[in-house]
């Protein structure tokens, strides 16, 4: 009855389910308790983020004084392990912040249940008729109202059949007080799946490492291909962990807890750059000390996040039947389709700007580079909507669906705004600042208009990837992103044909508007997920 009101109350209040964008528009920049929730979790996921690219540059800063052999070939791999990282973590990640998320509010919310029914029963012990209603209402909620998710996943049910009555040990606890651990399925596979995918990566990567890096552009002859061979093999060795950290990152964040895991990235971080040139310069490792110092930073840091991880839930199952293998694969395997495709388009785009010259080319990836910037401020917007839908759509709370995600949609569309006029002034005064070459400015100032004017478009196609991989819509979210990868390749390679640099710029803005319209569909035709918004 409560689920239904709350449907009734959008249904006669908006008449067309894209209107909810709409909703409550002018509290956009009021700092209330939803925005407070969204933007306690989202500025520091955006800071975290930000982290790893300030640590990259700041080593590549020290490799740069090795000579130009070093860093080129520093350069060279460094690229290649993040392109095969990129393909495993994206999707590890987003699943793993969501499937907790919804774990761990379901199982919260079965625990309240019981505890409330226990709390009762206890108190009117000598009434028999009370008893017995009190046993309805609690076996009211089936084994498949606990087990499922909206999405058909089962998960195990912790109270193991006993239709709503409270076990010994679960008495215990009710009594005494003590804290139980939590034990969710989907974080322990997500663990699992880290481990598994880090060991595969690095072994890849050292079998297989000069194929690649001549497939990257480091031919045999090359000066830089020992030196980047050497380190490739070192940095790979930290795979398992990276992926590690980061599926623990997103435990954190399905638990709504991104603070945690900043201050353990800050850690780690500042661990890599002070051995940097302890390793580097003082004993003379030089690359292999590099490459020493990133490895050991990121086994620090999934030291740390397991040891915290680990005071508050069990992080290893009590039998195979509770990890959720099949979920994971069939989730994770369409966000890989999706991320190959838009890493596919970014590539094509720089291919193509690469065969226009050096010039177009310099310009090109610095305009790129800044264009793509909004992307890591808006993620933190991402994970907070993500964090926050899964939660209340377990819940089936969908006021707090409909408010959080058209309030971080509202908050995304302002931020791109502020980005674009940003970028605007600051690459218009500031692009000096990216080259001295006069042809090169002249390439930037040229695309400075797609760049600055597209960052609002950016921002909201990040958010709505939240959006949707909050509401489990992860098929949709991969569809969605082939086709439109299709005609982005398409846009391509018509239009650098025809009109050259602009041409370039004009089909990465249709990527990522087309991107955007695709998010702004699913929910503004109240399809998929968002059903419940359409009228009946």
């Amino acid at each position: 009855m409560e689920e239904s009101g709350s449907l009734n109350s959008y249904r006669s209040k908006w008449k067309m389910p894209a209107f909810v964008f709409f909703k409550d528009a002018r509290l956009v920049l009021k700092n209330d308790w939803l925005a407070k929730e969204i933007l306690k979790i989202a500025f520091p996921a955006a800071l975290a983020v930000a982290a790893d690219p300030v640590a990259s540059l700041i080593d590549t800063a020290f490799i740069g004084h090795l000579g130009p052999v070093d860093q080129g070939a520093a350069g060279v791999a460094i690229a290649l392990f993040n392109l095969s990282s990129k393909i495993t973590v994206v999707p590890l990640v987003s699943i793993t912040t969501s499937f907790v998320a919804e774990e761990d509010t379901l199982q919260k919310t079965n625990k309240n249940h019981t505890k409330l029914a226990h709390e009762l029963v206890t108190k009117n012990d000598n009434n028999d008729h009370l008893h017995q209603d009190i046993q309805v209402q609690v076996c009211e909620r089936t084994p498949e109202d606990n087990n499922v998710h909206r999405d058909g996943a089962f998960i195990e049910d912790t109270n193991n059949g006993n239709d709503g009555n409270t076990n010994t040990s679960e008495k215990n606890v009710l009594k005494t007080g003590e804290r139980k651990k939590q034990q969710l399925g989907s974080a322990s596979t997500a663990l699992l799946f880290a481990t598994i995918l880090g060991i595969i990566q690095a072994a890849i990567l050292i079998v297989a490492d000069k194929p690649l890096l001549a497939a990257m552009g480091l031919k045999h002859g090359s000066p830089m291909l020992e030196p980047a061979v050497k380190y490739l093999r070192l940095r790979s060795l930290g795979a398992p962990a990276m992926l590690l950290s980061l599926a623990m990152q997103g435990i954190f964040r399905g638990f709504k807890d991104t603070k945690t895991p900043l201050y353990v990235i800050l850690f780690g971080y500042a661990l890599n750059i002070s051995l940097d040139p302890l390793l580097i310069f003082h004993f003379k490792l030089g690359l292999t000390g590099a490459a020493i110092s990133h490895v050991v930073s990121q086994f620090f840091m999934a030291l740390i996040l397991w040891m915290i991880l680990i005071r508050k839930m069990i992080l290893v199952p009590p039998g195979f039947k509770n990890l959720q293998i099949f979920r994971f694969l069939t989730n994770g395997g369409m966000l890989l389709a999706k991320v190959i495709a838009a890493s596919f388009c970014a590539t094509l785009a720089s291919s193509l700007a690469a065969r226009l010259g050096p010039i177009p080319m310099a310009g090109f990836q610095t305009c790129l580079q800044v264009w793509l910037t909004s992307s890591l401020i808006a993620d933190g917007l991402a994970v907070a909507v993500q964090a926050i839908l899964a939660c209340s759509f377990a819940e089936k709370d969908y006021e707090k669906v409909i408010a959080a995600a058209t309030r971080t949609l509202q908050m995304g569309f302002v931020l791109g705004v502020a980005l674009s006029l940003l970028v605007g002034i600051g690459m218009y005064f500031g692009a000096p600042v990216f080259s001295k070459s006069v042809p090169v400015l002249h390439q930037i100032r040229i695309a400075l208009p797609f760049v600055a004017a597209t960052q609002p478009i950016n921002t909201l196609a990040f958010v709505f990837d939240g959006v949707n991989y909050g509401a489990s819509d992860f098929a949709y979210s991969a569809y969605s992103l082939v086709m439109v990868g299709l005609a982005t390749v398409a846009s391509l390679l018509i239009l650098s044909k025809f009109k050259g640099f602009v041409g370039i710029w004009i089909a990465l803005t249709i990527f990522m508007s087309l991107r955007m319209f695709a998010g702004l569909w699913r929910m503004g035709t109240g399809t998929g997920p968002w059903r419940f918004l359409r009228l009946h």
